[in-house]
């Protein structure tokens, strides 16, 4: 049902064709209204009648009208006129990532960059309940201006909807859509190979497939058949990508896995969480240039499994360095050559973040965050031993400090997202309070004062009276304090300022 130049739908004239396919028919045509060139979709011919595909049709328009975001589609309009439905959008200039990736991968920066555009999208989507089950280079727009857009969410579902549901609307479409499995089996997250629900982790599946690909040039999950493509998501890992040339940045190959995972839990965990990873990559291991990503893209959880495997030295590099001011005497002159002291990690923990290490104020004992197989959790090292120990019931969480005397680490349990210090001599443990859920700006220090308060930087400065009553704000973000990226509120000695 191809439309004349100059026909009208509704306050809609239109100008020509941008594209078809057997996913809709899409014209450039002016708003009379608003006097604004936009774009519109109808249905196919063979499908404009298929209620299904109507049904369809509607669906995208609903859930794409939920949402306001920079990195999707934005929705005008909807009607139907003399029969015919459509959709008006933005009109978007430029090419779809597929045929962007035509030409071959993408330079790592690039990809890290388009990448970190689709999950900040994909975030405001989860916000809102919707998953939108078809991420691949197809259903992304890059615009002239390097933008990336989300499109196509006629496979949205509400995070809500259960697995029949959702399978449901997946047979619909298949049945009403003769390629469409060819076309997105490649990208299918495992959970949805398997027909089990789609959750918010199933989109940063396919988010990882479209990475890949971008890096590589080459899909991650490609077989002769459906069926094969399907059992490879389903089985089999992609092809390292360790030897690409130029050679792939240790942390970035690790990320791209980790959104690989064929469990959902053993991903991401969220959208927002992998644009941070990613924005952060982009400004650190991916340009080759040393020092530390800012602090608000430090949370645990986000980068952990960026880093590569730390060596000893690079934990002992730093522990030396306080310890020899530490030891320095006040009146000292000049400068001290240092030493260093091997801290040697136990067999099968690898260090997560060394900024999350946190040093004893007599520079004698040092707390870290440890990864093994079961997960992280808290370790204790005194240089005066020669091993470190585990510290039982840390799990999940990351240390803030010591208290003056040496004798409880204040730590975050990320799980419950609560304050808790441990006792080193007993493993006694101890909620301080809860934290503001979504509050995080930073690596998270603090202090006593001599009354038992405890004050901590979680998105403004938090004080825990040792009451155990709820943390109270000592002070909040605003225009002058910009936004509180404090590194290490201090009580002074009066111990109320």
């Amino acid at each position: 049902m191809a439309l004349a130049v100059h026909e009208r739908l509704g306050h809609y004239d239109v100008l020509g064709p941008l594209g078809s396919g057997g996913m809709g028919e899409v014209y450039r045509a002016r708003d009379t209204r608003l006097d604004r060139t936009v774009a519109v979709k109808i249905l196919p011919e063979g499908v404009a009648r298929d209620p299904d595909r109507l049904a369809r049709f509607e669906r995208e328009a609903k859930a794409i009208a939920a949402l306001s975001h920079p990195n999707i589609l934005s929705l005008h309009d909807f009607g139907e006129h003399g029969g015919t439905a459509y959709a008006v959008t933005e009109l978007l200039e430029g090419e779809t990532l597929r045929e962007r990736l035509a030409g071959g991968p993408l330079p790592p920066r690039k990809a890290v960059e388009y990448a970190a555009q689709v999950a900040s999208g994909l975030a405001a989507a989860h916000d809102k309940g919707i998953v939108h089950r078809d991420i691949k280079p197809a259903n992304l727009f890059v615009t002239t201006d390097g933008r990336v857009k989300i499109l196509d969410f006629g496979l949205a579902a509400h995070l809500e909807a259960t697995a029949e549901e959702q399978s449901n609307l997946e047979t619909e479409t298949r049945r009403t859509d003769p390629g469409t499995v060819l076309g997105t089996a490649g990208y299918m997250s495992p959970e949805q190979a398997a027909g089990q629900r789609a959750d918010a982790r199933s989109d940063l599946f396919s988010l990882g497939c479209v990475l890949y690909e971008m890096l590589s040039g080459k899909r991650a999950f490609v077989r002769d058949t459906v069926p094969e493509t399907l059992t490879a998501i389903l089985r089999q890992d992609p092809p390292s990508l360790a030897d690409l040339s130029p050679p792939l940045p240790g942390p970035l190959e690790r990320l791209v896995f980790h959104c690989l995972e064929k469990r959902p839990e053993d991903r991401f965990q969220s959208a927002r969480d992998l644009a941070f990873a990613l924005q952060a990559l982009s400004g650190s291991a991916i340009s080759g240039v040393g020092g530390r990503v800012p602090g608000r893209a430090l949370a645990f959880g986000r980068l952990r499994w960026l880093w590569p495997t730390v060596t000893v030295a690079a934990l002992a590099v730093a522990t030396a360095a306080v310890v020899a001011l530490a030891r320095r005497p006040a009146n000292a002159v000049g400068a001290r050559r240092a030493t260093f002291v091997d801290i040697a990690l136990p067999p099968g923990v690898q260090l997560v973040e060394p900024s999350f290490a946190r040093l004893s104020d007599d520079g004698r004992q040092i707390v870290f965050l440890g990864l093994e197989q079961g997960g992280t959790r808290l370790w204790l090292r005194s240089l005066d031993s020669a091993t470190a120990r585990p510290l039982p019931g840390t799990e999940g969480g990351w240390p803030v400090a010591w208290s003056a005397d040496g004798r409880r680490i204040v730590f975050v349990d990320a799980r419950e997202v609560v304050l808790k210090e441990v006792e080193l001599a007993t493993g006694a443990i101890r909620a301080l309070g809860g934290l503001p859920k979504g509050a995080y700006t930073g690596d998270s220090t603090g202090s006593w004062n001599q009354a038992g308060d405890f004050i901590v930087n979680w998105g403004g400065l938090l004080r825990f009276p040792p009451s155990g009553e709820a943390a109270t704000v000592a002070a909040g973000p605003d225009a002058a304090l910009g936004e509180l990226y404090l590194d290490g509120p201090q009580f002074l000695p009066d111990g109320r300022h």
